[in-house]
């Protein structure tokens, strides 16, 4: 008996375009235009049809043959409507007509015109000599000021690629750490849980451990005592330190010791850092609590103290240089608080300082007497004083750092080389075009002025490096560019170097052909591996000979 074949109807396929909508909306005006009100036999025509298109409809989806519709139509990826487009076309970003300026967040402009994409100092009031609230301001302004050296000159500044290592990481890098004793070794971490020591000044000199953390490493900090042991906080929810010679790693504190019971209950590690005078390593998970871990005994001492929201984290901690009993901390419940590590208990911060959005970073300076502060609202903000009123900023500075996923936050840091505590470094979000190239450059402002002093890119570094470091000690500044890591300095000293000896880029993996010119390797938004395929030679064979 021969087999029999089952007839398939497969159902009817509809494009929307926008042109498509436009035409057939022009012709229907102009055929009632030119038709005028319908007759009564039209419209018994017309009521038929639809009569018969409505049970021609509900037979298609009695026999699961419902049409399918495609829509090609341009959609908005800000506000998810219909009719136009926004975001970055090159070099130019597009605004939604939606939605405010995408940089300063105000309206009436787009971005590409905006005030403070021009000049970054618009509508910044510079730090003036004003008079002094209270006695340690007075000392400070009339003794101490005058004898601290201005901001240090331009040509100083590190704007030249000095070294690289092209994919070094397996994921984007996620912090970058420089070595308390040794002036040529560079720490950085990853999103998958790597951990890798580069000597940048042989820069072939180099190590990936990767069986310290399972998950993303958002701090590293160096053993206070012991230069050759290092901390690591990662979002697996352990704090682990690790020996930099062996890279055997013992893990201090585990906050998910019963393992993984869903998203709701798992706890991530995210602010860390170390008072030395104590001895104890503070770190702070996802959920707005604080722990403690003793350095000398590599055990957690206490129990969990709520510093921020419930249930909000809390992506930094910094202690104060000078006074280290002062902890500020910041977190996505949209406020930086400063804490007495003498007396923390739940509510008991000394002060709170409130942001408009999410608070990527906070920093005292060098000094411990200013703040810094990185926020998701694209504002730097600066108090110039711990001691003087917190209520508001000293001074607010536009910059584009607002960004959606795929990318390690932005944190603006200070240049600790710089006594006049004016100086920071931040990386740009927002491309500019430079000689046809899209291009996010590494932004120095004064913070004091809101100028922008430098803006430091190279033409073959197309990505975006939200991570930089600047050297406590030499003119040497670390940027994470996706999974590479480049070593800049001045442009007199490089020229210096290369006398010598060539600039070296190492490239790790294997590259692309069309790949090989170019220092970004790929773009912020894929972070997988195995995302490049490779592509197979076809050859033709050849006829053979009779």
């Amino acid at each position: 008996m021969a087999p029999q074949t089952r007839r398939m109807a497969f159902p009817r396929v509809v494009i929307e375009r926008d042109t498509d909508t436009e035409q057939s909306s022009s012709e229907d005006e102009e055929e009632d235009r030119e038709e005028g009100p319908f007759s009564e036999s039209e419209e018994e025509v017309t009521e038929n049809g639809r009569e018969e298109k409505i049970e021609e409809d509900l037979d298609a989806k009695r026999k699961g043959k419902a049409p399918i519709t495609i829509s090609l139509k341009k959609v908005c990826k800000v506000c998810k409507k219909p009719g136009h487009e926004a975001g970055f076309k090159g070099a130019t970003y597009i605004d939604c007509p939606m939605k405010p300026c995408f940089l300063c967040k105000m309206p009436g402009h787009t971005t590409m015109s905006c005030p403070h994409r021009v000049a970054t100092e618009y509508g910044v009031t510079p730090a003036s000599h004003r008079n002094a609230s209270n006695p340690v301001e007075y000392v400070f302004e009339r003794q101490l000021r005058p004898n601290m050296p201005h901001m240090k000159p331009a040509h100083m500044i590190p704007d030249q690629v000095n070294c690289a290592v092209i994919r070094y990481h397996s994921r984007r890098v996620t912090c970058l750490e420089f070595h308390p004793t040794n002036n040529h070794i560079l720490l950085s971490g990853d999103k998958k849980g790597q951990v890798g020591v580069w000597d940048f000044y042989k820069v072939s000199e180099k190590i990936v451990y990767g069986n310290i953390h399972s998950c993303i490493v958002n701090n590293i900090r160096f053993n206070p005592t012991n230069d050759g042991t290092v901390y690591a906080a990662s979002s697996d929810g352990t704090v682990s330190c690790t020996d930099l010679e062996t890279g055997l790693a013992l893990s201090l504190m585990n906050i998910n010791p019963n393992g993984w019971h869903g998203p709701r209950t798992w706890r991530m590690l995210y602010g860390m850092d170390i008072n030395p005078e104590k001895g104890v390593v503070l770190v702070a998970d996802n959920f707005g609590f604080l722990y403690l871990v003793d350095a000398r005994t590599n055990s957690r001492s206490g129990e969990a103290i709520l510093i921020h929201r419930k249930g909000s984290k809390v992506v930094g901690l910094h202690c104060n240089p000078i006074q280290p009993e002062l902890l500020l901390s910041c977190g996505n419940d949209h406020f930086a608080r400063i804490w007495d590590i003498r007396r923390l208990e739940a509510g008991s911060s000394l002060c709170d300082l409130p942001h408009k959005r999410v608070v990527n970073s906070a920093y005292f300076s060098p000094s411990g007497s200013k703040i810094l502060t990185t926020s998701q609202d694209n504002r730097l903000r600066i108090w110039d004083s711990i001691f003087g009123n917190l209520d508001s900023p000293s001074r607010e500075i536009v910059h584009s750092h607002d960004f959606n996923r795929h990318l390690t936050p932005f944190r603006a840091e200070w240049d600790p080389k710089d006594p006049s505590e004016s100086l920071a470094v931040i990386g740009r979000y927002i491309s500019e075009n430079y000689n046809g190239a899209a291009l996010h450059p590494i932004d120095f402002i004064d913070i004091t002025t809101g100028q922008l002093v430098a803006e430091v890119m190279d033409p073959n570094i197309t990505t975006i490096s939200p991570v930089n470091k600047l050297h406590p000690r030499d003119d040497v500044l670390a940027s994470g560019s996706s999974r590479s890591i480049f070593i800049w300095r001045p442009k007199e000293k490089s020229e210096l170097v290369e006398q010598k000896e060539e600039m070296k880029i190492i490239v790790c993996g294997k590259a692309d052909k069309k790949q090989k010119h170019k220092f970004g390797d790929e773009s912020e938004d894929s972070d997988d591996d195995t995302s490049k395929l490779k592509r197979k030679n076809v050859r033709s064979k050849k006829s053979r000979k009779s």
